[in-house]
């Protein structure tokens, strides 16, 4: 029978006047793994963090947090949690590119851990790294340990941070978050790493994620948690065939995989108002333009980057990261384009954009060669060819007001005659994105995920785009805020009519979201087709491997 690794007992959490953890309990068991899912600000995180003792010194906790059935951790002396942090618990954050070392090499960061913790040698801790990062199953280990982490990729970077973790073979791991925004493929490796770690080192894992088709993946069991309260907890099985929370139904309704395009998405709020929410259809159909001359016309597009060069410059090997890439766009339509980093997804989407040079081919917007265009005349063209990026924190100047920021798009293209037009403006598109005109003079850090994305979407739409292209604008977002976020989109479109070109790595919000999809590998169109022709019945194995790499689709409806 499994026995008591870590147990919570009422623990409440508050920063001055606001409450973080309301009273909470629940236990994490040796050989198991406990999930805690619930959105961005209910507590997931805060948890975690009071385990390992790393919350600010003015933090007010109460209760008990204890490990191996005799240590309060609460309780315990600074010289205790630093023996513990790292060795008896370790964890993994969610953006390994942060939480890594950007000056120490990824072998030289793990060989640390093993000699803080083990008090091995230099030579042991180096021999010891790259046997865990073998299993980790990272390829070529020894050439891995003298990579800097800005050297290897997001799923390589997690695998050093998992390594890093196992190094001081902890009886308990915490992932917090550590497969968000990371491509479904690597998604699903890292996955069933850490479940196949956590089988042979029968360990306790505690798994914080916003995504319940990750937990029914992973986990056995379940713990829920809104608002910094626990609204439900129980068995993986259970919880997710026959949720008893509004709340749980929420996430659970939410995800698009679930939904037709052209729904609209439920989103938490229409739950925890109502007991039970109807789907509301809200049909787009396809766009009837697929006979007209297209909008956007790619054709033999190539975008090369040289690697080596001889003495007088000439390269004589290239990374090819769109490769003699043919397809057109329509008025009107969103076309998807879904792949795995590295695929060439945004180079296409910038070189859409003329953000980048291409090495031939050509682009044509509105019967325009694009690449042809004097400065000035792209600058005027610029009005009508928008970006809303993946991370709106680090696309806001952070000591810029969100009304300045899009004032300030209007006044580089002439917008408004006055400053107070300017500002009428800009409370207008702001209240079209749900927000309003209260929120002018806040910065970016006073907003969350989902509100800043919103931001970007209102400065993206200040000139009156034709054509917006979306880089993964949602892959990091909590599913609710998703929804949000989504829902937004699709009312927008119908408002102003513009053509999307949509980026992700995730197919089912691909195939929610667009006409048509692109699916690119190796910086070459793979596969082609209607939304649902390539979701329902791709063709080609690596579209399949996309599809079998979804998170969550046992789960029933």
């Amino acid at each position: 029978m499994p026995s008591s690794l870590l147990q919570i007992k009422n623990l409440s959490i508050s920063f001055g006047d606001s409450i973080a953890l309301h009273n909470i309990s629940f236990t994490i068991e040796k050989g198991k793994i406990t999930a805690v899912v619930g959105e961005s600000g209910s507590g997931k995180s805060i948890t975690a963090l009071s385990i390992l003792g790393l919350l600010p010194k003015e933090t007010k906790i109460s209760g008990e947090i204890v490990f191996n059935e005799e240590l309060d951790l609460l309780k315990a002396d600074q010289t205790t949690l630093e023996k513990i942090r790292g060795n008896r618990i370790s964890m993994i954050f969610q953006e390994p590119m942060t939480s890594l070392n950007p000056l120490m090499k990824c072998g030289e960061q793990i060989s640390e851990v093993l000699v803080q913790h083990k008090g091995l040698s230099g030579k042991q801790a180096k021999s010891e790294a790259i046997r865990l990062m073998a299993e980790v199953k990272l390829p070529d280990p020894a050439h891995i340990f003298d990579r800097y982490p800005h050297e290897i990729s997001g799923g390589q970077k997690q695998r050093v941070m998992i390594a890093m973790a196992m190094s001081g073979e902890p009886a308990l791991l915490i992932a917090d978050e550590a497969t968000t925004a990371l491509d479904v493929t690597v998604q699903k490796n890292i996955i069933e790493l850490m479940s196949d770690l956590q089988k042979r080192k029968d360990m306790g894992v505690l798994f914080i994620t916003h995504d319940l088709g990750l937990v029914a993946e992973i986990a056995d069991d379940i713990v829920v948690l809104y608002k910094g309260n626990i609204v439900e907890t129980g068995s993986v099985k259970n919880i997710l065939s026959n949720p008893q929370h509004r709340y749980t139904k929420a996430l659970l309704a939410c995800r698009p995989i679930l939904h037709k395009p052209g729904d609209r998405l439920p989103m938490v709020a229409d739950f925890m108002e109502n007991e039970s929410v109807a789907i509301k259809e809200n049909k787009v159909p396809p766009p009837h333009v697929y006979t007209d001359q297209p909008f956007i016309e790619v054709d033999q597009l190539c975008v090369w980057y040289p690697n080596e060069k001889k003495l007088l410059g000439k390269p004589t090997s290239w990374t090819k990261a769109v490769d003699d890439v043919s397809f057109s766009i329509y008025k009107g339509e969103t076309l998807g384009v879904v792949g795995e980093s590295g695929c060439g997804k945004t180079t296409l989407g910038r070189a859409l954009l003329r953000l980048t040079s291409i090495h031939s081919g050509n682009i044509k917007l509105d019967g325009q060669d694009l690449y042809s265009l004097s400065p000035k005349e792209i600058k005027e063209k610029r009005k009508e060819i928008q970006l809303i990026f993946q991370d709106p924190y680090s696309s806001l100047n952070p000591r810029k007001k969100i009304g300045s920021a899009i004032e300030e798009v209007l006044e580089v293209h002439n917008i408004g005659i006055s400053m107070k037009e300017r500002l009428d403006i800009t409370v207008d598109l702001l209240e079209k994105v749900g927000l309003n005109s209260g929120h002018i003079q806040r910065y970016p850090h006073e907003f969350s995920g989902g509100q800043r994305q919103r931001i970007g979407i209102a400065r993206a739409l200040a000139l009156h785009p034709k054509f917006l292209v979306c880089d993964e604008s949602v892959s990091a977002l909590d599913v609710s805020v998703q929804a949000q976020v989504l829902n937004l989109l699709n009312d927008l479109k119908r408002e102003f009519g513009f053509t999307i070109f949509f980026i992700s790595h995730d197919l089912s919000v691909v195939h929610y979201v667009s006409n048509r999809i692109l699916v690119m590998q190796d910086g070459k169109i793979v596969e082609s087709g209607a939304a649902g022709d390539i979701f329902y019945k791709p063709q080609h194995p690596y579209t399949q491997l996309l599809m079998d790499a979804l998170p969550g689709r046992s789960i029933p409806n």
